[in-house]
């Protein structure tokens, strides 16, 4: 359900959803039972105290509580406390396929890796061309930020794409690819300025980034290596003498600690459990390998059955749940076991006499609503309590999905006689998506799924 509290009100205006009948049958109501209370033989043994009830009586009669007024004062900017379960919001939106697709054009810029929310109307992006852009909601403006260079020479330069981004618990810094690919810049949520470069612990391509409270990260690479870091002393800030906030240095940053993932080719996805105090890495060949995170070290690996094209990994609300996903399903493992308990088929699209099935590339979770990002240009949803994908409440035979636009993809002349059949069916791969804290908006973006093959794909649904 949804909150929305009018305090004060605004014009002197009320809530679509509250209608001056029910004040009015409220306070006679009221008027009776004072004057019921009065007349009484017992009345000296009864004191009524009348502003204690009816106050909040009167403030629940002024707060309506159904979603459609929380969407639409979103929508109007009007300032009012909101409060929102985002279980119910995101179930109610889907199921009622009120999610809309607002493209988003972005064709100077290749495939979008990963993303996040920044507040309520802005939202971080990472690109394969080592962008790191902010999208607005409201305003439509994308701005660019700089990445900081380390001390690598122009020979060892590594930029292959920004492909994990990800922010503190406290919300107070954001870890993310450097201009190299192989260091990990540290921005500052207020200002987003760079503060800090984190180099000297990977050779190659880092995939994933996970904080673990507020100072400790971890990184992983594709050269099989773990990186442990703390971010220290970075929340005081200077003034010169005018009262001006003075831009803080960079500083550079070496690793905590660097372990080697044994039995792992290509780390490709970091998840911390904090239930479990264990740090669980997935690498491209198909093993789970999970960690001590208070000593740091690697305490077992487990091979999965199925582990064709393993690309993506989440963690539950609860910490009791991983979600992995594959070409051909999306796995649910225990995280006390690390047992598969759940194989959720992917979807194979049928295109006339071609059948494509390029599996998962994307997951969340939403209390027990898992949402899938294909690399197909569709989006799914399974309900985990119901053990199926999520059905219509309107078309109570179909599935909720959503299809998204096909973007942006290069028209070069090669690439379309190398490719012909996959253009003519082209849909992007949803490389990332994130809903922001109502649930009622997500952001999807991606690219074409050829590794070979530019072009990029953004949307807004709300």
């Amino acid at each position: 359900m949804a909150e929305t509290r009018y305090v004060p009100p605004v014009i002197d205006s009320q809530p679509p959803s509250v209608y001056l009948s029910r004040l009015e049958r409220s306070l006679q109501s009221g008027i009776a039972r004072l004057e019921k209370a009065r007349n009484s033989d017992d009345s000296e043994f009864l004191v009524l105290h009348e502003d204690s009830d009816g106050e909040e009586e009167r403030k629940m009669l002024n707060t309506p509580y159904n979603l459609i007024d929380y969407i639409r004062n979103r929508e109007y900017g009007m300032r009012k406390y909101h409060s929102v379960n985002t279980n119910f919001s995101t179930r109610h939106v889907l199921t009622h396929i009120l999610f809309k697709e607002h493209s988003i054009p972005l064709k100077t810029m290749n495939k979008v890796f990963c993303s996040q929310w920044l507040s309520k109307n802005e939202i971080v992006f990472g690109t394969k061309c080592n962008k790191l852009m902010v999208y607005n909601v409201k305003s439509y403006k994308l701005d660019q930020i700089p990445s900081i260079k380390g001390h690598l020479d122009e020979a060892t330069n590594q930029r292959s794409g920004i492909r994990s981004l990800k922010i503190n618990p406290s919300r107070t810094l954001l870890a993310t690819g450097a201009y190299n690919s192989n260091e990990i810049c540290i921005y500052k949520m207020s200002t987003l300025n760079p503060i800090v470069l984190a180099e000297g612990a990977h050779k190659d391509l880092i995939f994933d980034i996970e904080w673990l409270d507020e100072e400790f990260f971890v990184s992983g690479s594709q050269d099989n290596t773990i990186a442990l870091w703390q971010v220290r002393d970075i929340s005081q800030e200077n003034y010169d003498c005018d009262g001006d906030l003075i831009q803080p240095v960079t500083q550079f940053l070496k690793p905590t600690v660097i372990r080697n993932c044994k039995t792992a080719q290509n780390v490709r996805a970091i998840t911390f459990n904090e239930s479990l105090k264990e740090l669980i890495t997935l690498s491209l060949n198909g093993y789970v390998h999970v960690w001590d995170v208070e000593h740091f070290r690697q305490k077992f690996s487990r091979k999965l059955s199925y582990n064709q094209e393993i690309s993506c990994m989440e963690t539950k609300n609860d910490s009791s749940l991983y979600a992995v996903g594959s070409k051909l399903y999306t796995l649910l493992i225990d995280s006390r076991t690390i047992e598969i308990i759940k194989k959720i088929p992917a979807m194979v699209l049928n295109r006339g006499v071609h059948k494509f099935n390029y599996g998962v590339r994307s997951l969340s979770f939403q209390d027990n609503l898992i949402t899938i990002g294909t690399g197909f240009g569709i989006i799914m949803f399974y309900d985990i309590r119901a053990g199926k994908y999520l059905e219509s409440s309107i078309h109570s035979s179909k599935k909720v999905v959503l299809k998204t636009s096909t973007g942006y993809a290069d028209p070069d002349e090669d690439l379309m006689a190398d490719y012909e059949v996959q253009l003519v069916n082209y849909k992007p791969s949803i490389y990332t998506h994130c809903y922001d804290y109502s649930g009622t908006r997500l952001f999807s973006a991606g690219g074409p799924f050829q590794a070979n093959m530019s072009g990029i794909y953004a949307s807004l649904w709300q």
